[in-house]
Parts: C-alpha cells; structure tokens; sequence
C-alpha cells in the first residue's frame, strides 16, 4: 500500500508497520496483554489493515499502576527539578527532530491531513519546552502565624503520585503531551490509555521517550478499549488522578468511576462552540476564518466553531462567500500533502455524521453545501463533503447535539444582546468566537459568553503557557499554563514549635 510505504521510508519507524503486533508499554518493558488478545487498527482514508495492537484489561492496568507506583516511590522520586527539565529538554528535541515519521504515523491511523505538520510541531514541541520551566513551580511558602508561642507555619507542595491518562483519537499526536509534560514536570508517574483507534504514535512516542533515558514505570502505556482498558483505570484504588478528554456521556461515566478512591479528576469534554460574525467583521479574515474553525480535521475537534451567528445585515453575502470557500476545499487522504479535508475517523462516525446530513433536512434547515458521503476514489474511506446549513434554529438537533464532524449550523441574529443570548443556550461552554472591529464589541462579548475560551478575529489558538478547559458540561480541570500544575501537586501544611 503506497500509504504505509511513505511512512517505511522512516527506518526508525518501519517496525511500526512490520506485520507483527505491536506491544504494551509496562514499567519500561514492551510486554504482550495478559491475555494475548489484539485488535485491528485501519486506515480510515481507504479501509486497509495497518496492523495489529495488544488489547490490554484489568489484568494489564493493574500491571501498569504497579509499576507506576514503584517508579514514583522508587528511583523516579529522588530525581531533582534539574534532572526533569533536562529530560523534558532531551524529550523535545528528539520529538523535533522525529517529528514527520510521528506526523505521518498519526496521518495514516486517524486520518488529519499531514499539511498541518508545521502548526503541530511548533505547538507540540513549544508545549514540551513549556513544561521544562515548570519544574521550578512546585514551590511552597511560608505563612504568617498569629498563634500565641514560637511557632513557624510552611507549606510543601508534593506530587499527587500516579495519574491516569485516557485521551482521545483525534489528536493523540498533541494530547498525550497534555498528561506526560505535567506528569514529568511535577514528578509524577503515568499510566496512558490511548483511543483503540490511534494508538501508535503513543506507542512511538514511548520509544523515544525511553531513549530519552525515561525511567521504568515513569510512564506506562496500556492499549485497548474503554469499557475494559479504560473503565478499569478510572476505578482503580491506586490511581491518584485521572485525566480524561472525550465525550461528555464518557467523561461522565469516568466521573463515577473515579469516585471509588475519591481522586482528583480533570475532564475536557464535548461542545458546540459559538462562532459570532458582527457585521463590521473583515469577511476577508472571518469567512475562512470560521469555515476552517469547523473543517479543520474534519470538524472532529472539541472545541470546533460549529454554531455559526451571522448578523442579518451581512447574512446572505457572508453564505456566498462561505459557499464559495468551502467548495475550493480539497477533500482527500490526509497522507496527501495538498488534503485540507481527511476521511472521518471510522465507519462509526461517519454514520452519524451523515445521519445528521439528514436530520438537518428533516429539521428544515436549507442545504448550502455538502451534505453527501463522497466516492468515486474515496468511497473505499470515510470520507464527507464539508457542510454548511443555514435558517437554522438554535433548537434543531443540529444546533444543539455535538456531531463530530465537517457540519455548520448557521444561525442569524439581529444584535449583540440576541448574539449573546442565542450562544449561552447551550449545555456546553468550551470554546467561542467573535468577529468585529468594535473594541467595546468584543470585550463585552468575550466577557459574558459562557465558555472558558474566547477568541477575538481568530479561532482555535492556543498557547501551551495558557491553560485550556472546560466549562458547564464541557467539563473542568486545565490542561496547559501554570494552572494545570496546581492539579498534578497537593498542599502540605507544616507547623513548627521552635519553642
């Protein structure tokens, strides 16, 4: 298959494509499941076998927490901030360098063009070197005591111990950097759960992670599937925190399970971000700034712009020019250097992404663009045209449900007080938007949207020196900046009679 020989042409990865099952990573040895048990990862931009992956359980997360929890009370422990942030400097470097083969590994398993290559790698690699310098913001204080006698009040803030990671198919590439950075800044140890749908370039990561001079059980990879694999490491007793990036059902399901020791929980969950176009918006910026808010990656991210408020003076020019941007969009396998739109990530979904081409007809809104599952060349993969719906209503389906996929919802509005009110009528509150050149416009907007992110005259950046979350049923927690620190330390308190 051509696709798999490009990523041949890297003989540092060639093993990754070899024929044979790819193992487990547990306390720094590449081990089969317990039961022996694989599963079968694919291509979904045209359905081919890329190989298969140990299918970890119960019985392997155990394995794995152990080793996590001798790590940490071992050798990992005694290891200083310098020690980390030289391994964290090492670690980037050798991501930078190793950089395409991961691109490409992750291309071919989950599909995201291969053209985003350079915003990834300077977010990722920047994200790794961010938490290089955070191995310094572990410090306590000291506090000013009032107590009668010769007492001295400080406090210690000490890592929380093993944390558990499940991220999600969409980007694993990206995501996993959000659980290893701060589990390697604090002093932390890691049990990882990827999506069975993109699991090798974590599994590729981990090698050169472990090139990197990683110690054992510092960071443990378990393959599988979340009613077993992951179910089980939300549950376990000897997990001190998990982290979760999913769907909110999923998430809320981990939430319970994590209940059983009462550990500390971060959860990044689903969306239906608002997008608001005002009407002295540059459409120059805005048109294809909010097409690509949702067609990126085929609209498979949380926090994509898929609620799309146009002001009603500028509403039909702004749907030609959105028409006509998005039918110069080339969609395609993402192992194509010239594909801005890959195939969705497997049958599943998108058998719900054109369930909801259907419903948003059923509904009454009007078909733009798109609408259609593609073929000819591509009807061996999952791939849809991009899609744009307008006289949409803030409560139809479309409107309200995350779909997960390349679909628009465009909604119009009088003014900024039914802007505002039509973009708080959600159960999310992840991401938003607003374009204008009105000053006062967007700092009013930005201050009452009910999302943890809001973007002015852009859309999706983000800067690993500042965190990102979720809001409302979006969930909770920070990943990135200083703040998502605090999650992965807890606060000692110290009193000292020196009388």
């Amino acid at each position: 298959m051509a696709a798999v020989e490009d990523v041949r042409n890297y003989a540092s990865v060639s093993h990754m494509f070899d024929g044979k099952p790819k193992k487990m990573f547990i306390g720094g040895e590449w081990v089969e499941a317990a039961s022996g048990k694989t599963f079968e990862t694919s291509n979904p931009a045209n359905g081919d076998l890329l190989g298969h992956i140990a299918e970890g359980d119960l019985e392997d997360i155990n394995r794995a927490v152990r080793a996590a929890r001798k790590a940490f009370e071992g050798e990992w422990s005694k290891w200083t901030p310098q020690d980390r942030m030289a391994l964290l400097l090492r670690a980037a470097d050798l991501i930078e360098s190793h950089f395409q083969e991961l691109l490409t590994i992750d291309t071919l398993e989950m599909g995201a063009p291969i053209s985003r290559g350079p915003f990834m790698k300077q977010m990722i690699v920047g994200a790794i070197r961010f938490y290089s310098s955070q191995v310094f913001n572990t410090a306590g204080n000291t506090r000013p005591n009032s107590l009668p006698g010769d007492f001295r009040t400080f406090t210690l803030r000490a890592p929380v111990g093993v944390v558990g990671g499940i991220i999600p198919w969409n980007s694993p590439i990206l995501s996993q950097w959000w659980l290893i950075g701060p589990v390697l800044a604090t002093g932390c140890t890691l049990v990882l759960k990827p999506a069975e749908d993109a699991s090798l370039v974590v599994l590729r990561t981990a090698e050169l992670l472990e090139q990197a001079g990683l110690p054992k059980g510092v960071l443990n990879v378990v393959t599988g599937f979340g009613p077993t694999a992951g179910q089980a490491l939300a549950e376990h007793l000897d997990v001190d925190r998990i982290g979760f990036t999913g769907s909110t059902q999923t998430g809320q399901g981990i939430i319970r399970a994590s209940a059983t020791n009462i550990k500390r929980v971060q959860v990044e969950l689903g969306g239906k971000s608002p997008d608001i176009i005002f009407a002295d918006a540059d459409l120059d910026k805005a048109v294809p700034g909010a097409a690509m808010a949702v067609f990126a990656n085929s609209g498979q991210v949380c926090f994509a712009g898929t609620r799309l408020f146009v002001q009603k003076s500028i509403q039909e020019e702004f749907l030609e020019r959105l028409q006509a941007f998005t039918k110069t969009l080339k969609v395609g396998p993402g192992i194509d250097p010239s594909t801005q739109l890959g195939p969705l990530v497997n049958r599943k979904q998108l058998e719900r992404v054109t369930g909801y081409f259907e419903l948003g007809t059923q509904e009454g809104a009007q078909l733009v663009v798109g609408g259609k599952r593609l073929g000819g060349n591509l009807a061996d993969g999952n791939f849809v045209e991009p899609t744009v719906f307008s006289n949409v209503h803030n409560d139809m389906r479309i409107a309200r449900e995350e779909i997960f996929g390349p679909v628009i919802s465009v909604i119009g509005f009088e003014d900024a007080e039914e802007a505002l009110k039509l973009a708080n009528d959600t159960s999310f509150g992840l991401g938003g938007a607003v374009w204008t050149r009105d000053l006062s416009t967007a700092m009013t907007m930005s201050e009452k949207i009910k999302s943890s992110t809001v973007w002015v005259n852009c859309y999706g950046i983000i800067d690993p020196s500042v965190g990102f979350g979720g809001y409302r049923m979006s969930g909770y927690g920070w990943k990135g900046g200083p703040d998502q620190i605090e999650g992965f330390l807890y606060q000692k308190n110290v009193t000292m009679n020196l009388g």
